[in-house]
């Protein structure tokens, strides 16, 4: 009987240790951990696959606090050489909610390169009103994003 008591407490215990371990695997970001951009997608592919590309976290490189994936050690290197060209606006957040001065997160598959930079969109139509006037928009975004992007959880 004790010993069937023993593995009933070892299973118990494992269970308890496990759930405590997802939960905190769970946590999005927590306090100090660097975000992921694009949601894992490869920022330069945008320019050099012209299509959204999922990195691998074989390839990653931090900056300007957040992490970024890359498709290949080449993507990587070119980033890393020139950031600015390749890193989404407005940290990634949807180029069309900044210009109104909102922040709202982004869908990193809905996208366009506007005078050599890469923003980002939550929605088809966003990114449809955005390119309406993709010049006026991205200087109200900017000017928005000076505001705001300290509310950013980066």
């Amino acid at each position: 009987m004790s010993t069937r008591r023993a593995f009933l407490w070892g299973i118990t215990i494992t269970a308890l240790v496990g759930s405590v371990a997802g939960a905190a695997e769970a946590q999005p970001n927590p306090a100090g951990a660097v975000r992921l951009g694009l949601k894992g997608y490869d920022p330069v592919a945008y320019f050099t696959l012209g299509a959204p590309t999922p990195g691998s976290t074989d390839y990653e490189l931090v900056w300007d606090g957040v992490r970024y994936r890359f498709v290949s050690a080449r993507h990587r290197d070119l980033f890393r050489a020139d950031p600015d060209k390749y890193a989404p606006q407005f940290g990634g957040q949807c180029a069309m909610n900044m210009a109104n001065g909102n922040l709202r997160e982004s869908d990193p598959t809905i996208w366009t390169i506007s005078n050599g930079r890469l923003y980002v969109f939550a929605s088809a139509a966003g990114s449809e009103r955005f390119r309406e006037d993709a010049g006026a928009n991205a200087t109200r975004a900017n000017g928005n994003w000076q505001n705001l992007k300290n509310s950013t959880n980066r």
